[in-house]
Formats: C-alpha cells, sequence, structure tokens
C-alpha cells in the first residue's frame, strides 16, 4: 500500500515550529501544532493552548510571510502537550521541533512516543544534534520510523532539507521521506550523516569564523569583509555580518559552541572558538536585527543613518566608505567564474583576504569528506541551497584550477586529505568529472567517485542544447524540444527582457508547434521568467521620437500574446521567480499556467508612467468579469481590475496570483520549482489528449463605458486633491480607466478584444508621450525603483 501523508503534528510552535506547519499548510497539508501549558492558565482551555496559538496567529504579520496565503490559516490548528498529546496519533508525520536542547528534545520524544500511529513517521528537526542518542531512548518498536529532518530557515523560501538517518531507520521510510519532501515540499536533499551540526552549518560556519579570523589577521573593517563575501564572490548581499544580524549573533555562538566540545579530533577545531567580541556581544544585547542593534545598526531619526560597530571598543560609529579597488574593478566582470579567478589570485589586499578565506573552507570542506557525507557533491548542494551560494567550495576549487589551488595550498602549510593528494598525483585536473555522461564527485577514498544525484523531473536547458535538442535560436528566445511531442518555447535575453527577438520568436513557437508538435510549453530555467518589456528600447525610440516605431512594436506584443492564447495546440507557461509587466503578460496569453510556487507576478506598467499595453488590461478584466454571479453589476470585475493595475499589485506567490486573478481557478504550481517544466510540459500533453479546442475571440465583453470612467475620475481626483496621488498619476489612472471602460460608450455596450487591445495601445502611446513618463522610465533604469512625480 503506498504510503501518504495526509496529516502532520508539529511539537514545537516556536518560530522554526509554526512555520514548518506553515510549509506543510502551503502544500496543503493540515497540521495540529502543540507546546507547553502556561504555568498560569489553570483550567481554561483557551488559556492552556495560548503559547502555540500565539505563535501561529503571529505568522499573519511575519514579513516576508510563511505562508502562500492568509486562507491557509485554516489548516493549522493548535493545542498543548498536556491535553491534546493523544492527539497525535491523527498524524502520519509528527516532527518535533523544540529548543536545541539534548535533555528537553528527549522529554518530548519520551512522552509523544505511546501516542505515535504504529504505522507513522517520527522525526528530529535538529540543525546538529545526535540522532544515535535521541533513538536510543525511543521503543524498539519507533526507532525504525525515526530520523532526523533539518528544514533551513525560514521554510518556505530555503531550499535545503538535510535528511540524517538513525542507526535504525528502515532505508524504505527513509527514501520515503526524501521523495515526498523533494516533490511535495519543494525542497533539495541532502542525505546528512549523523555528525555534529550535520552538514550545511559545519562547513558553512566554518567559512564564517575562518572569515573572523583572516579579518583579525590583515586588520579588515566589517564593510570591507562584507564587500569581500558578498555578490563578488557569488553570495548573497547580506555576505558575512549582516548574515549574522539577520540570523542573530546569539543563534550563530550557540551552534558554534555547541559543535566545539563535540569534535575533539577536527585538524580546525580552534576555528570554532567563539573571538572574545562576539561574546561580549552577545552580553551587551547586540544580537542584531532582533534586538535592534549587531554589527550594524540603524537610527531612524533625525534622519535614517547607518552606523556600524567597532570591534576594539564596541561602540558605534558612522558606516565607513570602502575602498578596494580590486572588488570595484570586478563588479564590471559579470561572469562568475572569471570574476572569481580575477579576484583569488588578486595581488592586492582584498585578493589577499578572499584567496586565505577560499583556501581556509577549502580545505575544510576537503578533510571532512566521509565524515559528515558520502561525496564532495553533498557538501556543494548543501552550502548553496541552506547559504544560497551560486557555487559551492568544491565548485569554486574546479573553477580556480584544481591543481593550481592545490599547488598553492601544500605551499600555505594547509591540511589536505589523501583523497586530494591522490586526484593531483594521479594527474587529476579537476575534482568534478563527467564519466559515460553522467556527472560525478569524489568519496573520500582515493580514486573513488559518485555520481552525483540527479532528478529525472529536471530539465536543463543547457544541457538539452549540448544534446541537439536546440530546434531554433535568436538572440531572444530558442525553440527546443522537449520530447514527447512537446515543443519548448525558451527566453534567455538579460533578465527575460522582452524585445523584438522574444516577440519573433513567440509567434515562429506557434507556427511551429501547429504544424509539428503537440503542444508548446513557455518555459525557462533562469531566476526569472522575465522582467517585461525592454524598457531601454522603448526609452530610446520614445526620445527619438520613433512613434510609427513603437506602435508597431505594441501591435507585436499584443499580437505575439493572442497568438499564444489562440494557438491551434495548447500552451503553457510556467513562469517563476519575476513575472513582471510583459512577463505577467506573456503568463496570461496562454490556455493554462503551470507556475513555481514562488512565483512573483503583476502588472507593474504604473510605476513606469504607462498602462499595461500587451492584452494585460483586457485579459484581467475579462478573468474579473468571469468570476461576476451578476454580470448585470459590472462595478466589483471593474473596481477590482483598476485597483489590481492602478496600484502596480504583484502577487507574492501563486496562491496570491489567483486571489489577485493574475491566474485562472483552474490554474496549478510546482513547489519543487526544479520540477516545473516537467511539469509543465505533463499539463500541456494532458490537454492535447482532452480534444483541445482553440479558443475563439471575444466578441462581446460586456463594459461600463462612461459610467466606469466617472466612477474613476471622480475617485482619482478625491486622491490627488488629498495629495495622495500626483496629477501625473491621474493621468495614468484616466487612461487605465478609460481601457477598462471600453471606451466612452454607454454602459453596458459590449466590445471585442480588438477594441479593449486598441485602447490599451493608444493610451500606453500617450502616456509614453509624456515628458514625467520617460522620466520615471529612466529613474527606474538607474536606481531599479519607481518614481513619483
Amino acid at each position: 500500500m503506498r504510503k501518504q501523508i495526509r496529516k502532520v503534528a508539529v511539537l514545537g510552535s516556536g518560530v522554526m515550529g509554526s512555520a514548518i506547519a506553515a510549509h506543510f499548510a502551503n502544500a496543503g497539508i493540515p497540521s495540529l501544532v502543540l507546546d507547553i501549558v502556561p504555568k498560569d492558565a489553570g483550567d481554561n482551555p483557551k488559556a492552556r493552548s495560548a503559547i502555540a496559538a500565539k505563535a501561529v496567529a503571529a505568522m499573519k504579520k511575519t514579513r516576508p510571510s510563511p505562508l502562500f496565503s492568509a486562507d491557509l490559516m485554516g489548516l493549522i490548528e493548535t493545542g498543548n502537550f498536556e491535553d491534546d498529546i493523544s492527539r497525535i496519533k491523527e498524524a502520519d508525520w509528527v516532527i518535533e521541533v523544540v529548543k536545541e536542547d539534548m535533555a528537553i528534545k528527549k522529554i518530548v520524544l519520551a512522552n509523544a512516543a505511546p501516542h505515535i500511529a504504529p504505522d507513522a513517521i517520527f522525526s528530529s528537526n535538529t540543525s546538529g544534534l545526535s540522532l544515535s542518542e535521541m533513538s536510543a531512548t525511543l521503543p524498539d518498536d519507533l526507532k525504525p520510523r525515526f530520523m532526523g529532518t533539518h528544514f533551513f530557515n525560514p521554510p518556505r523560501y530555503m531550499k535545503l532539507f538535510e535528511l540524517i538517518p538513525a542507526p535504525d531507520t528502515d532505508p524504505a521510510l527513509f527514501e520515503f521521506v526524501a521523495d515526498f519532501a523533494c516533490k511535495r515540499l519543494g525542497k533539495g536533499i541532502v542525505l546528512a550523516k549523523d555528525t555534529p551540526n550535520f552538514i550545511a552549518n559545519r562547513v558553512g560556519v566554518h567559512a564564517m569564523m575562518a572569515t573572523v579570523q583572516v579579518m583579525n589577521e590583515l586588520d579588515l573593517t566589517i564593510e570591507e569583509v562584507d564587500a569581500m563575501t558578498g555578490p563578488a564572490i557569488g553570495r548573497p548581499k547580506t555576505a558575512t555580518f549582516k548574515l549574522a544580524d539577520l540570523v542573530g549573533l546569539d543563534t550563530f555562538v550557540h551552534v558554534a559552541e555547541n559543535i566545539y566540545p563535540l569534535i575533539p579530533d577536527d585538524e580546525a577545531r580552534e576555528t570554532f572558538k567563539v573571538p572574545a567580541f562576539m561574546g561580549e556581544m552577545v552580553a551587551k544585547g547586540l544580537l542584531g536585527r532582533k534586538s535592534g542593534a549587531g554589527f550594524y545598526k540603524m537610527e531612524k531619526k533625525p534622519e535614517k543613518k547607518f552606523f556600524t560597530l567597532d570591534l576594539k571598543t564596541l561602540e558605534y560609529r558612522d558606516k565607513g566608505k570602502i575602498k578596494l579597488p580590486e572588488i570595484t574593478a570586478a563588479k564590471s566582470i559579470e561572469d562568475l567564474p572569471e570574476r572569481l579567478r580575477t579576484l583569488a589570485f588578486g595581488k592586492g589586499k582584498a585578493g589577499q583576504a578572499i584567496w586565505k578565506m577560499m583556501a581556509a573552507s577549502f580545505s575544510y570542506s576537503a578533510m571532512r569528506l566521509g565524515e559528515i557525507c558520502d561525496q564532495a557533491a553533498e557538501i556543494d548542494l548543501a552550502v548553496c541551497w541552506g547559504f544560497n551560494w551560486d557555487l559551492g567550495p568544491f565548485e569554486v576549487w574546479d573553477v580556480l584550477g584544481f591543481r593550481k589551488v592545490v599547488e598553492r595550498m601544500r605551499e600555505d602549510g594547509l591540511p589536505l586529505p589523501t583523497w586530494v593528494d591522490a586526484l593531483y598525483d594521479s594527474g587529476g585536473e579537476a575534482i568534478y568529472k563527467i564519466e559515460n555522461g553522467a556527472r560525478m564527485s569524489p568519496t573520500a577514498e582515493p580514486g573513488v567517485f559518485a555520481s552525483v544525484p540527479g532528478d529525472q523531473r529536471v530539465f536543463d536547458f543547457d544541457i538539452l542544447r549540448t544534446q541537439e535538442k536546440e530546434v531554433r535560436r535568436n538572440p531572444g528566445a530558442s525553440l527546443i524540444d522537449l520530447g514527447d511531442g512537446v515543443l519548448g518555447l525558451e527566453f534567455h535575453s538579460k533578465m527575460n527582457a522582452i524585445g523584438q527577438d522574444t516577440l519573433n520568436m513567440v509567434m515562429t513557437a506557434c507556427t511551429e508547434a501547429e504544424n509539428n508538435w503537440q503542444a508548446l510549453v513557455v518555459a525557462n530555467g533562469a531566476d526569472n521568467f522575465s522582467v517585461g518589456a525592454n524598457l531601454m528600447m522603448l526609452l530610446m525610440e520614445a526620445m527619438e521620437g520613433n512613434w510609427d516605431d513603437i506602435n508597431l512594436i505594441i501591435r507585436a506584443f499584443q499580437t505575439a500574446t493572442g497568438r499564444l492564447e489562440h494557438c491551434g495546440v495548447p500552451v503553457v507557461t510556467a513562469p517563476a521567480g519575476l513575472a513582471l509587466g510583459g512577463g505577467c503578460e506573456m503568463t496570461m496569453g496562454a490556455n493554462a499556467v503551470r507556475c513555481a510556487a514562488e512565483t512573483y507576478i503583476g502588472l507593474v506598467e504604473f510605476g513606469a508612467g504607462v498602462i499595461p499595453a500587451g492584452g494585460g488590461c483586457l485579459r484581467l478584466y475579462q478573468r474579473n468579469v468571469d468570476l461576476l454571479t451578476d454580470k448585470r453589476d459590472l462595478q466589483p470585475a471593474f473596481r477590482r481590475t483598476f485597483e489590481t493595475i492602478g496600484m502596480a499589485k504583484v502577487a507574492t506567490s501563486c496562491a496570491e496570483a489567483k486571489e489577485l486573478g493574475f491566474l485562472r481557478p483552474g490554474d496549478s504550481w510546482s513547489m519543487n520549482r526544479d520540477h516545473l517544466p516537467a511539469d509543465a510540459k505533463d499539463l500541456a500533453l494532458a490537454l492535447a489528449r482532452g480534444n483541445y479546442a482553440s479558443p475563439g475571440d471575444d466578441l462581446a465583453i460586456p463594459v461600463m463605458g462612461t459610467a466606469g470612467i466617472g466612477l474613476a475620475e471622480s475617485v482619482l481626483y478625491n486622491m490627488k486633491e488629498g495629495g495622495y496621488i500626483s496629477a501625473h498619476d491621474m493621468k495614468i489612472g484616466m487612461e487605465l480607466a478609460n481601457t477598462i471602460a471600453g471606451g466612452k460608450v454607454p454602459p453596458g455596450t459590449t466590445v471585442t478584444e480588438k477594441d479593449m487591445l486598441d485602447h490599451e495601445r493608444e493610451g500606453f502611446m500617450r502616456l509614453l508621450g509624456e515628458r514625467k513618463t520617460l522620466e520615471r522610465m529612466e529613474h527606474i533604469l538607474k536606481t531599479g525603483k519607481p518614481l513619483r512625480n
């Protein structure tokens, strides 16, 4: 019988416990969250469960939200350990998520054990405590169902899920949890050994502590270290000290102090020793964002100003300017491997520091292979997914040159394991290798490699190209054979901005699909599906007064999205990341959407001083009209469309996208973004096999006409007079109102799709001719932020 997870129980309602329950809710799975009874609760049932209830309720205000939609709160029940512990028998998976304290965990595990269903999974969510020690306290019949599960915080957004077997864990059940977490929870699974802090925290915390040592050795400032350890080397903007402030210095110190006594034989043990200044910071309550001050501090009055902690005096000073010529020069190098080579082998202060930081991480990662995991790829995956690094330590090592790095590390006297020496002595040129088409990474046994864990549900568009699956290509997009009669349309311009090349390929894709394929999927493997139309191109055309060319471009955009909608075979769009403006319009043009759960989608043109003109106004209004139960009253559909576009609302999940109307009620999403193209392909084939018929043009769209225009004018006038919007905002709003009202026609008139598209295009053109619109566009291109003028 196939095992299912229909309900979970979460033991502990702290920040992590509540967030784990929230993410199960995101996956559509109900949960029961339990915590202790407050000391003064008495017999009042509500008061006795107040800790769990308040923790869960607090998620409504948490930003970024742990939930896709506030409506999902209904899937989370709360209770307490004393009155409701017997209810955990209802759960298929019980997860302990209490304080990272072995004594407390053992008590909770022992109290829960008698109430767990005979076939339920039992796991401890721990960031590094011994699963073997916990398992020893459990009944024999429960031990095969017990394992370690380490969700990274916050669970909704962090991909890493470390899975750790206890001594008696059933391998089949262990594999089931890995598969479930991958497919239903959208996680990247890394199998770790039961060692202190597992993989990501062991390697990641070492990297940070080694960075602190280098900082002290070279007398670097906090600002200099963060400049060197952020995007410059393929890591997040939080870099080192901003990350510590974000996580909480007390948490970081606890992790380091926890591991130190547990690794007596670790050659880098002293690196984990917490520096005196960190201990003093914790004692003073300088914990980071949670306390209002840490390595950095912001003061809002009398004006917004940032300060940095002087680690010698523990007093705050003005945030200093960074003078690192190597880092400044590296910003112009877009290719990460080239940038890493330039920085790591640089001769200046930054080059010296970056090499020392990286070399310490290379050495430590290599020495841990075999102890914390079985192969090198697992370390790279863990730190990339757990800390959002672009490349793991072994991948960076290969980028810099395996042999060159080994030689320099030997000169520096850094420890290297026998497997590295053997690979070097055998003439090896890289840590990773390709063998019979499979990517391989080393194990701790010299000369022995293992296949890097793969996933058949993942489409790698670059690999498909090497397999000669690319059907056609231009600078903006490609057509790719996705197999089984499905054609893929992939955007690949910078940020996937939509220009003429992309529009041409959309038209080609539809014709090609109709002639030779069963279905068309619009997808790509980039961080963002599309940030919208190429603003720079439109701005240059407008400044040169090429209005006929702009008119043709907008017509081409409308024709392309319409071609997707009316294609003779099913078209499925698969957005992920950002799908804004024209990217949203491309998404809405398809017959069905399969999006990544973490998709940020919206019609944001208002911020650039224009209105959507690629069919966005038309399709959002049509969808809102379709939701009406009484189509004689169009005001709710008009108002909803006007507010969504006029406020440039962006959905922060696919669930919100449905609420805003960017997705239809029947559209769906993938929890695992890596599976998105494959899921979209499956959907497209299902549509093709279901007697698909291309939708016809809507020739009778009911509109409010002059009544809608008058309503919008009244609202906008009051807002302008109240100082809430500018005169230019009102002008944009009136063009939007004219479009979704169907123009100056009598209320209740029906118009065609072509009529509304003409209003979109003409309104866009009029606004683009405004000086203030061009100022907004220039500001966005320079700063990435909208301008109110």
